[in-house]
């Protein structure tokens, strides 16, 4: 399909935007929304000086643009992760159903679409207030994809850093919610605390140290493309061992670090338990990243109960 035709035909667009995202929406639009309301609820314990917006003008004018955020930047990140002739193969093991590997878009159509998407999201995000955290998560995609950072063990610091810009984004643009002024000067005038940072800078090793969970999965297309993963340079048993043995840690670690009781405490820990029994029991890896996903929000949960 030309890209004439394509833009000519709205629908097909809106179709062809959904199915290069559709699959991040889940396990990283939806849990970055998720902790950037979460985080705002519990704003005293986050953020200096600041009271929690109320719920409803988060859920009403807060989430719509967190999701907006998130799915713009990952949508450009896919974008230019998708088009390089090393994802089409890996995408044609992992993940067929995707655009490039169907024939539905050509690699240099995606190329062309990447390109108006950049300052287009760009500046969707700096109205948002977020343009310079856009501008880092683009920079972060160009070491990943172009400079092949993906295809090294320092794709996990990359993401690891990625995913604490956009949960950072996402607070800020949540406590924007009832702002009056522009939502720029809104988002600047927020300063994260030093727990804030603290907290961030924790979800930031959970993610480098657990997110190989999702490898865990796609060791036949990273195989394919060359890609060095941990279930690949190190074996599949030990990484699992190795998830296995930091999950509980870090349901551990979180649930001290904001004092919370039993009965809440438990909800992250019997969750990363289920994600161990998942990845050692080997019931499926696909449905163990989802349930990482679910563990990730539960985690993100936590901080509104040293607020009340």
């Amino acid at each position: 399909m030309s890209a004439a035709l394509l833009f000519a035909q709205p629908v097909e667009l809106a179709s062809l935007l959904w199915e290069f995202s559709e699959s991040d929406i889940p396990t990283f639009v939806l849990p970055n929304t998720a902790f950037g309301l979460l985080a705002a609820l519990a704003a005293p314990a986050l953020v200096e000086g600041a009271q929690s917006p109320s719920f409803w003008s988060l859920l009403i004018h807060g989430v719509p643009r967190m999701l907006l955020f998130n799915w713009a930047n990952v949508f450009v990140f896919e974008l230019a992760n998708q088009r390089l002739p090393e994802s089409v193969k890996e995408d044609m093991a992992n993940k067929p159903w995707r655009p490039l590997p169907r024939g539905r878009i050509s690699e240099a159509q995606t190329r062309q679409l990447l390109l108006g998407a950049v300052p287009a999201v760009l500046a969707l995000s700096a109205a948002l207030g977020a343009g310079n955290e856009s501008a880092l998560v683009l920079l972060l995609a160009w070491m990943y994809n172009d400079l092949r950072g993906g295809d090294e063990l320092s794709r996990d610091l990359i993401i690891a850093i990625a995913y604490d810009i956009f949960l950072v984004s996402s607070l800020r643009i949540g406590m924007t919610a009832t702002a009056t002024t522009t939502a720029a000067a809104a988002v600047a005038s927020i300063r994260v605390s030093t727990m804030g940072y603290y907290w961030l800078a924790i979800i930031g090793c959970v993610i480098a140290t657990t997110m190989q969970v999702q490898d865990l999965k796609d060791q036949v297309g990273d195989r394919v493309r060359g890609r060095k993963t941990w279930p690949i340079v190190l074996g599949d048993e030990i990484s699992r061992w190795w998830i296995a043995a930091c999950v509980p840690f870090w349901s551990i670690a979180c649930v001290l670090f904001w004092k919370t009781p039993v009965l809440v405490s438990a909800i992250p820990v019997l969750l990363g338990l289920w994600v161990c029994a998942c990845v050692m029991l080997k019931t499926g890896d696909a449905q163990a990243w989802r349930w990482w996903c679910l563990w990730q929000v539960a985690l993100y949960g936590l901080p509104i109960y040293s607020s009340l």
